[in-house]
């Protein structure tokens, strides 16, 4: 762990929004930052994030500090009306001084695949296993293991709480090595009143 934490910062942590987040490894469309203020998922566009960078003045930015809308930018950005809402998280997390936000890290596919090949050690059915086993040969094995397991919804459900245990000693190592201990906010308390946060498609 890093030496500069000397003490854990109890936080709590929606691991599934953080596992959405890490099994999103193309990026393509959106890009994912942990808030270690409040422990939430903050999901930012990338075509804002570029859009936005590429216009950013150039200079030293320390004086900035939290007052983000005082950035000013060599054009307007052309944005539509729906993004301009999201500029201004995007300004803070880019030009971000205080270590605020953690950039969520993809799944490494290696422990990706050993995971599933942990599972498929474990299924009975010969067919299923079967089809499991090809699936997981070349590239998009992730994908393609998922999409064999939808027409068997048991063995589905199972991977999942499978895959979400794997998943989870991951995130927990992952938010240790920042300095946080976890405090697994569960299901039924977000459906309660948590904040909504957008998710990858997986």
């Amino acid at each position: 762990m890093n030496e500069a934490f000397s003490v854990m910062k109890i936080l709590q942590i929606d691991f599934d929004e953080i596992q959405k987040a890490m099994e999103d490894v193309v990026r393509d469309s959106f890009d994912y930052f942990l808030d270690l203020h409040t422990g939430k998922v903050v999901a930012l566009s990338e075509d804002i994030m570029s859009e936005v960078g590429a216009r950013l003045y150039e200079g030293d930015f320390d004086e900035i500090g939290d007052n983000v809308e005082y950035v000013e930018f060599s054009e307007e950005p052309n944005l539509p009306c729906w993004m301009e809402d999201e500029v201004e998280l995007v300004l803070e997390v880019l030009l971000d001084g205080n270590g605020r936000y953690a950039h969520i890290p993809e799944r490494y596919s290696i422990e990706a695949h050993q995971v599933m090949i942990e599972f498929l050690e474990t299924v009975e059915d010969p067919v299923l296993k079967g089809e499991l086993t090809n699936a997981l040969n070349g590239k998009g094995a992730f994908r393609r293991f998922k999409n064999v397991l939808i027409s068997y919804p048991k063995e589905r459900k199972r991977w999942h709480g499978y895959n979400a245990k794997a998943m989870k000693k991951v995130i927990v190592e992952w938010l240790k090595s920042l300095g946080i201990e976890p405090v697994h906010i569960y299901q039924e308390k977000k459906e309660r009143g948590a904040d909504y946060v957008r998710e990858a498609e997986l």
